[in-house]
């Protein structure tokens, strides 16, 4: 009821917020035995982590990850893992200004709705500082999907604001700050950038995740579908607006002669659904493309209200990501490796001979 747990066989539950002592998680369903590194975690990490270039917030988190339990020797044992990251660069003075004003497109009204209380520093629960334990989760299940499935996943930088950038290069992804896969749009994004900077504004941004080698058969009929299953756990990023399966918002003008992926002997001679038939993985690759909404914590003033319902202006100051979606490719390949970690589970509970 929490909503602090995704996963049913491979199930993972963080806590934490931005501002507080600590944020962690635990893994439970991890297969026993398959070898994995500290080191190889905080590189997952390295990739979203604040403060890792000029073009994000400079909020200076080295996210240095401590595992608990769970682990002997370099090799999973089966029983449950716990993980844990302590927060060292809060600022807690840069919300004592606003600790009583609701801050428009953020979290803050509608968890004082709820709750009767809220964690105004930084958002607390509701901020993508609480996404470090998704990748450090998401670590595992991209270990394992690989060792065992040869299952690749990976993602890069789709648009940013109405700047596309198709994926040329995947080894050009890894060495710029955006996830970007074509080299002859990196400028123009740090020009975007700047510019945004400059404004005291943000925009917002597309990102595409490409899963490769995924096994057909995975995913449930009617309920757990692969692909809600995957929307599900996509929305839940911060910022997430919407999830786009295969060709995804196109389909609305699309013929069915042209929708329809044909098969031959040797496979499929198409791939608009994206990987995924009735709910269930076909063999193709899965593409997930998900918007991700400019964030609302900008230095231009803006109209909003107080706890006392009075009207009010908000300038939010602090160190806020010009464009969130530039952090959000290893968050969002960490959800869908959760979640595709979970159904290869299900699947050979159920299904294996």
């Amino acid at each position: 009821m929490s909503g602090n747990t995704i996963g049913k066989i491979f199930c993972v539950t963080t806590y934490g917020e931005s501002h507080g002592h600590s944020l962690g998680c635990i893994i439970d369903g991890m297969p026993p035995r398959i070898k994995i590194s500290e080191k190889y975690i905080q590189s997952e990490l390295n990739r979203r982590r604040p403060g890792s270039s000029r073009y994000t917030t400079q909020r200076q988190e080295k996210d240095k990850i401590k595992i608990l339990s769970g682990m002997l020797n370099g090799k999973t044992t089966g029983t449950s893992i716990g993980l844990i990251i302590y927060n060292k660069d809060q600022r807690e003075k840069d919300y004592d200004s606003i600790k009583n004003i609701y801050r428009p497109g953020h979290a803050d009204y509608t968890y004082q709705k709820k709750y009767g209380i809220r964690d105004y520093r930084g958002g607390g629960r509701s901020s993508a500082r609480e996404t470090c334990m998704r990748v450090a989760a998401g670590a595992f299940a991209k270990k394992y999907l690989s060792i065992k499935h040869n299952i690749k996943i990976r993602g890069y930088l789709k648009q940013i604001g109405e700047l596309s950038c198709n994926i040329k290069d995947w080894k050009t992804v890894e060495k710029n700050p955006f996830f970007c896969g074509d080299p002859n749009k990196i400028d123009k994004i740090k020009t975007i950038i700047k510019n945004i900077k400059k404004e005291g504004n943000s925009i917002g941004a597309k990102i595409t995740i490409i899963s490769e080698n995924v096994p057909a058969g995975l995913g449930q009929p009617v309920f757990d579908k692969l692909d809600a299953d995957l929307s599900h756990a996509l929305m839940g990023i911060n910022a997430v607006k919407s999830v786009e399966i295969g060709d995804g918002s196109k389909v609305s003008f699309q013929k069915g002669s042209y929708n329809r992926d044909e098969m031959c002997k040797n496979g499929f001679k198409s791939n608009h659904a994206g990987g995924i038939l009735g709910g269930i993985s076909n063999g193709e690759n899965i593409i997930t493309t998900i918007s991700l909404k400019p964030t609302s914590s900008i230095k231009i003033s803006g109209k909003t209200i107080n706890k006392h319902n009075q009207n009010t202006n908000i300038i939010v100051k602090g160190r806020h990501d010009p464009c969130v979606g530039i952090r959000a490719v290893p968050i969002a390949e960490a959800m869908i490796a959760i979640v595709i970690m979970d159904h290869v589970l299900r699947n050979t509970a159920q299904c294996s001979k």
